[in-house]
């Protein structure tokens, strides 16, 4: 969702130069004939990319063809080329379709040809770094990008583009500087979907789902509106409101019925609330739209909670070997979970040593290293993951249960159990696994644990330390209270009438737990010495 916010953003800062050059394909030849007709499908992306909002497909594809048109009688137009490119980036961003981005990449290129960055084709270079963005090559994204600003520190459409390159090198501090910065040059649907964004990755929810809500509001054309309904469902859901995000799914698909990000998230909210049938039918639905690398894992992993091992074997192969542009962190989950961890390890490594230094890379390279029985190394990543802010549940699971192989027990009952708070139904597999988990962990006990005890008072059998192992068994038995082992076990030979003078009655023998009979009661519940007080 966020790259398609890039795209259209460019698209919208391309077609701007191309209206001008083209004007007479978007209105009358004569002004006195009347009111102008309605605009057809080439017209209505236009307008939309003009404004920065989304355009439906069926509109995008228009524009498309018209453009490839008009290139045919005029090669010369580095705008129309410029634009060109953008729109096969953003058609194959929403629709999953990579064969879109080498076209993009030969349109953008030949405006490239036609007008060089050095006499000012800022169109054609924010198009490449959109183009890097899609292609997930954030540090091309981000060269192009800064690129545009220096040369134009006020051509706002330069911003998304570098806060998706920031987000996805784990720059979040260079993110929000951008954002900001955009929000002071610009406004409308899309500055406020950045907005809710940078929220959701801070873990202010109640922010992001606010500057949702003003997206939507602001939202100028269904397909636009659309999406933002789909991103509070996105948040509702990963808030665990399961009910609340099938609403507002629901309401994206009304406005467009093959919305895939949306029919995605209903998936999720079915499954999460029991109607499996209808979940598997919007994954077949959402995979036949948008056939995404993590829409594969999911749908798989659904199928495989539900037993239909067949389908699940066939998605987890379609992801294994497909041909994907942004698909590292799903390929390295899948053989994490469900083939060889090993290979996940190497690949995810591969994508941090390219700079890729996302929390999803961090959580995904930290699960696989756990998964290959490195959770030492392991816990550092998962640990970057979560720590940047962004409240995720699968992450905070993942975090848990490598906490729970290194037996630190607090932290990993406590972080188990703030995943299934986050969302109970987070994953149709992980959810049961994180409740397996706490189950294995047992109750909390009632006891501190030694490091946070407090220390015993002075002159107290803990206190005096441990006793000499070399000190004869008459030494031991004669010994008063303060000398006792540091165990706490009474020496049989105490008087009982040592504590009689404290007027507490002592049994003369050891307690079956260790702990001494003391001659009188520790308020703190730590034994004291079997000195008769003065």
């Amino acid at each position: 969702m966020k790259t398609q916010n890039v795209s259209r953003t460019v698209l919208a800062a391309g077609v701007g130069a191309v209206l001008a050059a083209t004007a007479l394909l978007y209105v009358p030849e004569l002004v006195g004939q009347g009111p102008p007709p309605p605009p057809g499908p080439a017209e209505r992306a236009t307008i939309a990319a003009h404004a920065g909002a989304q355009a439906a497909l069926p509109d995008l594809a228009a524009l498309i063809t018209d453009r490839e048109k008009w290139l045919r009688a005029h090669p010369d137009d580095d705008a129309s080329w410029a634009a060109l490119g953008a729109a096969y980036t953003e058609r194959g961003t929403r629709t999953g379709d990579v064969r879109d981005y080498p076209r993009a990449e030969r349109a953008l290129k030949r405006s490239l040809a036609e007008r060089p960055a050095a006499r000012g084709n800022v169109d054609a270079q924010l198009g490449l770094g959109a183009l890097a963005g899609a292609r997930g090559d954030w540090k091309t994204a981000k060269e192009w990008g800064e690129r545009v600003r220096k040369a134009e520190p006020g051509r706002w459409p330069a911003y998304p583009v570098l806060i998706d390159a920031y987000n996805g090198l784990g720059d979040y501090e260079a993110a929000r500087k951008a954002s900001e910065k955009l929000e002071e040059l610009h406004a409308g649907a899309v500055v406020r979907a950045r907005a809710s964004q940078a929220f959701r990755n801070r873990g202010w929810r109640e922010d992001a789902d606010a500057a949702a809500l003003d997206a939507a509001a602001l939202a100028e054309t269904d397909a636009e509106k659309a999406a933002s309904l789909g991103r509070l469902g996105d948040l509702a859901w990963e808030r665990g409101e399961a009910a609340e995000a099938l609403a507002r799914y629901g309401s994206a698909l009304r406005l467009v019925p093959d919305h895939g990000p949306s029919l995605a998230g209903r998936a999720r909210a079915l499954a999460g609330l029991g109607r499996t049938d209808e979940a598997l039918r919007d994954w077949r639905a959402a995979l036949a739209r948008q056939p995404l690398p993590e829409y594969l894992l999911e749908a798989g992993e659904l199928y495989e909670a539900v037993g239909l091992d067949r389908e699940a074997r066939a998605l987890y192969e379609r992801l294994r070997t497909g041909a994907w542009v942004r698909g590292e962190v799903a390929q390295g989950l899948l053989d994490a979970d469900h083939g060889e961890p090993a290979a996940a390890v190497g690949r995810l490594r591969a994508e941090w040593a390219r700079g890729h230094r996302s929390v999803a890379v961090a959580d995904a390279l930290g699960w696989a290293l756990y998964r290959a029985g490195q959770p030492k190394e392991a816990l550092g990543y998962a640990k970057r993951a979560t720590d940047e802010g962004l409240r995720s549940a699968l992450f905070t699971y993942h975090l848990g249960e490598i906490e729970r192989a290194l037996e630190q027990t607090g932290p990993a009952r406590r972080h188990l159990e703030q995943a299934l708070r986050i969302n109970p139904v987070f994953s149709p597999l992980h959810a049961r696994r994180a409740e397996q988990a706490l189950t294995a962990l047992g109750e909390l006990s009632d006891e501190l644990p030694e490091e946070l005890r407090p220390e015993p008072p002075a002159g107290s059998a803990k206190a005096a330390g441990p006793k000499d192992p070399a000190a004869p068994k008459e030494a031991a038995e004669g010994a008063t209270g303060a000398d006792a082992p540091a165990s706490g076990t009474a020496a049989s030979g105490t008087e009982a009438s040592a504590a009689a003078a404290s007027g507490t009655e002592a049994s003369g023998a050891a307690d079956v737990s260790g702990t001494a009979a003391s001659g009188a009661a520790d308020v703190s519940g730590t034994a004291a010495s079997g000195t008769a007080r003065e």
